[in-house]
């Protein structure tokens, strides 16, 4: 009843340009920005902020830099996961070896991730589907070989690079508050961005490249230009993410922790989420990133009743094939994920209680 538009008269390129023409949907922003910034803080504890808040803006970012891949341009990518850790340790590098201030590193090491984006973006000119899902899944096992075996890069095979302490213009970030706001405000950055970006002749030339690049490519459309500006972006998202990861989230720089399974996660997550849909990397990424505590809760309650049903081996396995299943069912049942679903009542709340 309250979401409506009847009286909003766009009368300027402005106004319908605007990200929130509707008052109700600036009056919600308005809201949350409110609760993210002074709710959140006051009510989570550290344990909560640090093993759940901070990795949900993490994942989304970098669940944000995928959808611009695959559900903006579709191209698939398989090996998105590594271009977080090139990200990671680049951020890293630059931070703890040469001493670059904090920011400029993270984008630092977006930089990074988005130059070896666009190399291994390449195959892409001339290949797609299958054959390209391959060549991004080469990328990751390439990517994990020479950070691995480069010692310049991660000091010795399965090494760990342990970030130094954050700092940035005298303000040391040594609690969870500090890293949850340093994180929160690239995320919102970078999100604010994304989101012009795919209203913008980028984002139009990659839907278009997504919906039929032949006609695309007739029209006028650099298939080399907007494929390889989006695989860059993609890994520039990816590599910010991966540079926050470390500093933020693990403190440490690991190769391991950015495997071919984080981006089996990281494409799960668009898909449940909603691909073509900036909302949707947040939905997938919350969605997923609650998904084990919901299991583990519900195993355990079950498991005081059940006693030695529930074993240590059903623990492991069932995150996982909940994780299959629900990829499964959002493919059939809904392909454009939880975005879809939260447009449609969007939509509702437009005609109801008067259904004309």
């Amino acid at each position: 009843m309250f979401y409506r538009e009847t009286g909003v008269f766009r009368e300027t390129y402005a106004a319908d340009m605007a990200l929130f023409p509707i008052p109700f949907d600036r009056w919600a922003i308005g809201i949350l920005a409110l609760f993210a910034c002074v709710a959140i803080p006051l009510l989570t504890d550290q344990y909560w902020m640090g093993s759940l808040i901070i990795p949900f803006l993490i994942f989304s970012l970098s669940a944000l830099g995928l959808n611009f891949l695959t559900g903006y341009a579709g191209q698939l990518s398989l090996g998105h996961a590594a271009f977080m850790g090139i990200g990671a340790y680049g951020a890293v590098i630059l931070y703890g070896r040469y001493g670059v201030p904090l920011i400029p590193s993270l984008l630092g090491g977006g930089l990074i991730s988005a130059f070896v984006g666009a190399l291994f973006g390449l195959p892409a000119l001339r290949i797609k589907g299958f054959y390209l899902a391959v060549s991004t899944l080469a990328a990751q096992f390439i990517i994990e070989w020479v950070i691995t075996h480069v010692k310049w890069i991660g000091g010795g095979v399965y090494a760990t690079i342990d970030t130094p302490p954050l700092v940035i213009v005298g303000w040391y970030i040594d609690t969870p508050v500090g890293k949850y706001y340093l994180t929160l405000a690239i995320v919102v950055a970078l999100t604010v961005f994304a989101k012009n970006l795919t209203r913008s002749r980028v984002g139009r030339a990659w839907m278009a490249i997504r919906d039929r690049d032949i006609a695309a490519e007739i029209m006028g459309i650099s298939l080399f230009r907007y494929k390889l500006l989006a695989f860059s972006v993609s890994s520039f998202y990816a590599g910010v993410a991966g540079g926050l990861m470390s500093f933020t989230y693990y403190a440490a720089a690991n190769i391991e922790e950015f495997n071919l399974l984080l981006s089996f996660r990281l494409l799960g997550m668009i898909i449940i989420g909603g691909m073509g849909s900036i909302l949707g990397s947040f939905l997938g990424a919350g969605f997923i990133v609650l998904l084990p505590i919901f299991i583990n809760q519900l195993l355990g309650g079950f498991g005081k009743v059940a006693g030695r049903l529930v074993t240590t081996d059903l623990l492991a396995n069932t995150e996982l094939m909940v994780f299959g299943a629900l990829i499964v069912f959002f493919l059939i049942v809904e392909p454009l994920g939880l975005a879809r679903l939260w447009q449609t009542f969007k939509s509702y709340l437009r005609l109801w209680p008067f259904p004309y």
